[in-house]
């Protein structure tokens, strides 16, 4: 038994993931700008040839980038600096996959490495004779593997559902034109504006003769550069691209139009608005790609240097000043909900339309990477309920486990409405739905009993998210979180709690056998029922989930559990 536990543990030690790809490249003058640091054009190049190398070594065909999430540079790369790349899948879908690229700098004299970013990025495999190819699935072996390939599925999501959510809220913004914009010593915008073309031969084509992706990007990145150095007059630093999308496909003997301009300056940022087209002969032009970058200016000590207002021209100039005004306000709203480690996001994040998105992608991923830990303690059970639990970082985390036999989407849908959980929890005295965002959104607000005599009871603004699965290796999923609404402040007749995590993941595993686990991150004030006193804690946990054991067996042939619209 010892042997086979060393070996198991040796083939852990020694396991890499087959879709892994490496790159490493010494920063060699060729490689840098004028400053010395290493281009963000050359790096994108050789991201993007990682990524493709890595989807293209899963899928066994060629593969082509599709899209690519936000990037965020944290630091710029000397030369003499080594770059290390490392790509793998982290998912499979039909035909796309979820590539993740993480850059890090490797100092040679002194041994040290930091991080310089992380992306993702999305490639689809080319159709080839035989039609469409459908890629196998990703099963991931480690924690971390399962963790993104669980988020995987949340990212593929918001890609989805970001162009259209980005053009609605640009299109609503109240976004006004500022008086700076009329200053007399404002640059014209028309100043920056710069056109360039390239001619595509075989060395910018990849071993499709596609013109390669990364080399699209880097020319996007030259002329950005140029209009937001006409704007400073200084070289300005690439902080962060934007998602953007390849509408279509470049070849060899196209003739590229790159186009940029900065859309609006702030304090110590500004925006830059970049487009490639492709035309061959006298075709018409070809909408390749569109980005927004932002860039920085910074001085001898490495801090933003203030920059010059921006004065957009007439008419369309002064929609893009408009459009990036509203574009840095989703922008910071992304990295304040997305960016930040779960224990870091503050408990009363405001919600409004402009950042659903991301509260909802906070939300979810929350809660599943609870469901990814592998390190439970099994406290105690009690009639086939299990209570867990997990201390870390000085926070106390609870899981309950039960099975019950209704299908499972029957019980996603049952648990999905909040409204209908004082049936079975005797916490939940008062819900009421306070605004239906969309299908898989909405916001409750719940009122908790007082614990003692005298005590005001809770109330809670929640964000419930709900997401069936993306295929069967995916539970169905319920996920809340506290939020903050201008429309429903706190009341003198109720202390104010905060849920920063909490919900469900259901597992069909069977037609009428599902697994439910319920997860609750606990913080003061979480619930009433959380306490120190763990035997207390699980009488509390056993009474409720065996009442919600008997309400969805009491339920499952409802009719109202199968009209999740009615919510």
């Amino acid at each position: 038994m010892r042997f086979l536990e060393s070996v198991a543990k040796l083939n852990l030690e020694q396991y890499r993931n087959p879709t892994e790809v490496k790159m490493s490249q010494i920063v060699l003058p060729c490689h840098a700008n004028h400053c010395g640091e290493l281009s963000a054009g050359q790096l994108l190049k050789w991201m993007d040839s990682t990524a493709c190398l890595s989807a293209e070594r899963h899928a066994g065909c060629s593969c082509i980038t599709a899209c690519v999430d936000d990037i965020h540079f944290e630091h710029t790369i000397d030369v003499g600096k080594v770059v290390n790349i490392i790509a793998k899948v982290n998912r499979a879908f039909i035909s796309s996959m979820e590539v993740g690229i993480l850059v890090t700098c490797e100092d040679l004299y002194t041994d040290r490495q930091w991080k310089v970013c992380h992306a993702f990025a999305t490639f689809v495999t080319r159709r080839t004779e035989a039609g469409k190819v459908q890629l196998k699935q990703v099963i991931p072996r480690t924690q971390m593997e399962q963790m993104e390939y669980s988020l995987a599925a949340e990212r593929r999501r918001m890609r989805l559902i970001h162009a259209e959510i980005i053009t609605d809220l640009l299109s609503s913004s109240t976004a006004q034109l500022g008086t700076s914009c009329r200053r007399k010593d404002a640059v014209p915008a028309e100043k920056t504006r710069v056109e360039s073309v390239e001619l595509v031969l075989p060395p910018h084509a990849n071993h499709q003769v596609s013109t390669f992706g990364g080399q699209i990007m880097a020319w996007m990145e030259n002329v950005a550069t140029i209009a937001a150095s006409r704007l400073c007059n200084a070289h300005p630093t690439l902080r962060t691209i934007d998602m953007f999308h390849f509408r279509g496909p470049s070849h060899i003997g196209d003739r590229l139009v790159l186009k940029a301009i900065v859309n609006n300056s702030f304090k110590h940022s500004m925006e830059v608005g970049v487009c490639a087209e492709a035309y061959q002969g006298g075709e018409p032009l070809r909408h390749i790609n569109s980005a927004f970058m932002t860039f920085e200016v910074l001085d001898g000590d490495r801090k933003p240097c203030t920059l010059p207002r921006i004065r957009p021209a007439p008419v369309d100039g002064k929609r893009r000043y408009q459009e990036a005004i509203a574009r840095k306000k989703i922008r910071l709203d992304r990295k304040y909900i997305m960016s930040c480690k779960q224990t870091e996001v503050p408990l009363s994040v405001p919600w409004d339309p402009s950042n659903q998105m991301y509260l909802s992608y906070n939300n979810v991923s929350a809660l599943k990477l609870m469901d990814t830990r592998n390190n439970w303690v099994l406290t105690s059970e009690k009639n086939k309920v299990r209570l867990y639990t997990l201390e870390e970082n000085h926070m106390l985390f609870f899981k309950v486990e039960m099975h019950v036999s209704v299908p499972a989407e029957q019980t996603f849908h049952l648990l999905s409405d909040l409204r209908r959980r004082k049936e079975w929890d005797r916490h939940y005295e008062e819900c009421e739905v306070i605004n239906q965002a969309d299908e898989d959104d909405t916001l409750y607000r719940v009122a908790t009993p007082s614990v003692s005599k005298g005590s005001r009871g809770q109330d809670f603004i929640l964000l419930a998210s709900r997401r069936k699965p993306c295929d069967a290796r995916d539970p169905y999923l319920i996920a809340l979180r506290s939020v903050t609404l201008p429309t429903h402040p706190p009341t003198k007749d109720y202390t104010r709690g905060e849920v920063l995590c909490a919900g469900f993941s259901i597992w069909e595993e069977s037609s009428f056998l599902t697994k439910i686990t319920y997860y609750n991150q606990a913080t003061p004030g979480v619930l009433p029922y959380i306490s120190t006193d763990i035997a207390g804690l699980s009488s509390s946990f056993y009474s409720a989930f065996s009442a919600c054991s008997h309400f969805l067996e009491a339920n499952k042939d409802s009719l109202a559990a199968l009209q999740p619209s009615a919510l």
